[in-house]
């Protein structure tokens, strides 16, 4: 392990679920000595092919159009516009409770001091080669019988945690020093129970 942990964090900012770990994950940066690295994953790319109740498959047909605009704005801006634009499109769908994707596109954008022609690759397959191969570096991690998030501590990868709320204080720092303990175990693969609560934002 280096001195200073290198995170690697996947998300879909379609998901509900890579929200509360992604907050989880600010709470941990916010109080450690960590170096977070933010990068998209793709639940519709994941879900291709496979058959899907109706109202499942109307969100991932939706869920192309912010992965890539945020896979374009890094392109053309940089990888630090990563995380500002997640966390702009992320409010206004999570605790925001919002789904008018294409409004949501274009006040993130805004809000991130990004051009507007961005939000027009949504709708497009320009950047597809990018964003497929960021989701491909977190499926190589941890195999596609996943969802998001993805995290990686030091370049070993699990899908989640999964938690909600999302850790505060302590009980954030508890539980990323349990993932960092588990990442060390080479033959560790899968912890998991039936969850019983929704994510509470």
């Amino acid at each position: 392990m280096s001195v200073t942990p290198v995170v690697d964090f996947w998300f879909d900012p379609a998901c509900p679920w890579a929200w509360m770990t992604s907050r989880w994950i600010d709470e941990v940066a916010a109080q450690r000595d960590v170096e977070v690295r933010w990068h998209v994953m793709s639940l519709s790319v994941l879900n291709e092919g496979r058959d899907l109740p109706e109202n499942y498959r109307r969100l991932m047909d939706e869920s192309w159009a912010p992965v890539r605009v945020i896979v374009a704005a890094a392109r053309d801006h940089g990888d630090t516009v990563i995380k500002p634009l997640y966390d702009a499109m992320g409010t206004r769908r999570h605790p925001g409770g919002r789904s008018d994707t294409a409004a949501i596109i274009a006040e993130s954008l805004e809000e991130v001091g990004l051009p507007a022609e961005l939000a027009a690759v949504g709708g497009t397959t320009d950047v597809d080669d990018l964003l497929r191969a960021s989701h491909g570096e977190a499926i190589a991690l941890v195999g596609d019988e996943v969802g998001t998030p993805v995290v990686a501590i030091d370049g070993v990868g699990y899908f989640g945690p999964v938690v909600t709320p999302a850790p505060t204080g302590q009980a954030a720092l508890d539980l990323f020093d349990g993932l960092v303990l588990m990442t060390r175990v080479p033959g560790f693969y899968e912890l998991k129970r039936t969850r019983t609560s929704g994510p509470i934002l």
